[in-house]
């Protein structure tokens, strides 16, 4: 799977789910198309002749090449992990489901021959013959083919893996582990700006001073002779 520079999945990548189950599918109703002309004669639901395992040109050109085409588109479904193997399983499924609606019609201006007529007592039968063999076989191919290519053009959302980011390289040292005991500057911060002031010193009394200045006024006063 390519991606791109940010790591994410490439346009053309897709999930391989997306189309296993549409290409089974395919390939059952492609495998039905190229052997029921050689099978049907065994329970008596066939054209004319009505043999087992008989060649003929018709059957080559207007089930057998179809019904090929058709196996090889779901097979491609199956096993593809990109749009583009994807587009190209569709668009084969797509045209061999138009080839088994419109051969019948067309086999007579291509000169390839017609196509018999089915061995069948009742209309209702000669319906199924018809719906099970061309046409409804070609219609319901086209519409599996068709949705497939409809979701394979539309991107969803869980086509695109979520981006991962790269780790670090062996080669980029690792940060140290910080002791418990060792503060972090933050702390440190906190610390300085909370450190409280030292309180002022008190101012000197001055209440002896004033009373040793009244001791002195009492003093008594020598009288001169």
């Amino acid at each position: 799977m390519k991606h791109t520079e940010d790591g994410r999945p490439g346009r053309l990548w897709m999930p391989r789910s997306r189309g296993a189950l549409t290409g089974l599918l395919l390939v059952v109703l492609g495998a039905w198309g190229a052997l029921i002309p050689f099978i049907g004669p065994y329970f008596d639901f066939a054209y004319t002749p009505g043999q087992q395992w008989v060649w003929t040109a018709v059957r080559g050109w207007l089930e057998v090449l179809p019904g090929i085409a058709t196996v090889a588109g779901g097979l491609l479904l199956i096993g593809s992990k990109d749009r583009a193997s994807a587009m190209l399983g569709g668009w084969l499924a797509v045209l061999g489901g138009a080839w088994f609606v419109i051969g019948p019609a067309f086999a007579p201006v291509l000169r390839i021959g017609t196509v018999s007529d089915p061995v069948a007592a009742t209309q209702l039968k000669q319906a199924w013959l018809e719906v099970s063999y061309f046409s409804g076989l070609g219609a319901l191919i086209l519409f599996l083919g068709g949705a497939v290519l409809a979701r394979l053009v539309v991107r969803l959302a869980r086509d695109v893996e979520p981006f991962t980011p790269v780790e670090p390289s062996a080669s980029e040292p690792a940060p140290e582990p910080r002791s418990e005991a060792e503060p972090t500057p933050a702390e440190t911060e906190t610390e300085t700006v909370t450190e409280t002031k030292p309180e002022p010193e008190p101012e000197p009394h001055h209440g002896r001073r004033i009373s040793f200045r009244r001791h002195r006024s009492r003093e008594p006063v020598g009288h001169s002779q």
